[in-house]
């Protein structure tokens, strides 16, 4: 017997948690620039839908389960290190994001609620934020991890490269964007920014628990 699947419309007819594919086929068909992706758990389903379709476009969705050997392949992540992440209610929503020390999560700058906001740009706005933090204190040398792939290609090019509608509700975020772009192209910086291995290690250090 097949495993039940939970179907993800983020853009369609219409948004939302589908169980079944006829459903969500009603949502997308002839839809153009339709995005949609399916999930084996329905708890995931609700969770990604909240989120943007582009952190799970072209992922496989299933829960991966490592070996101790593959666990082993990814080493250990450095304890003497910051931790970033962000949250974010809806896409757009809510976003707050924040960093931590790795080896205790003991809260060191949180920003937020902001409205109108993606997981994205709050992941994205966290290592800027943990970049500038530790130049300041003349650190150069910390790590910084991030879960995102996404942000970290966004700071290596010193862009962030949204594409969501700013208007009066959310001027004040993309203020804080165009600070963080600014500060990128004129400050340099030699802290090792490291993609976090979830699979391997568990949740991101800075992670809110809201999943």
């Amino acid at each position: 017997m097949a495993k039940k699947k939970f179907y993800v419309v983020w853009k369609g007819r219409k948004k939302g948690v589908f169980t079944s594919w006829n459903d969500c086929k009603k949502q997308i068909d002839g839809f153009e620039g339709a995005q949609y992706k399916s999930f084996i758990n329905k708890k995931e389903a609700e969770d990604a839908l909240k989120k943007n379709y582009i952190d799970y476009k072209g992922k496989n969705t299933k829960k991966v389960t490592l070996t101790a050997t593959e666990k082993a392949a990814y080493g250990s992540p450095i304890l003497e290190s910051i931790s970033v992440d962000a949250a974010c209610a809806g896409n757009p929503g809510k976003m707050e994001y924040r960093g931590v020390l790795t080896h205790n999560k003991k809260q060191i700058f949180i920003k937020g609620p902001f409205k109108k906001g993606t997981n994205n740009i709050g992941e994205f706005l966290a290592l800027v934020h943990g970049i500038a933090l530790l130049k300041s204190k003349n650190n150069t040398s910390t790590p910084i991890y991030s879960d995102s792939k996404i942000a970290m290609s966004w700071v290596k090019k010193k862009q962030c490269r949204t594409n969501i509608v700013f208007d009066a509700s959310n001027k004040d975020l993309l203020e804080l964007i165009k600070r963080a772009e600014k500060w990128l192209n004129e400050n340099t910086y030699t802290n090792p920014i490291l993609k976090w291995e979830t699979k391997a290690w568990g949740e991101i250090p800075a992670d809110f628990g809201r999943k």
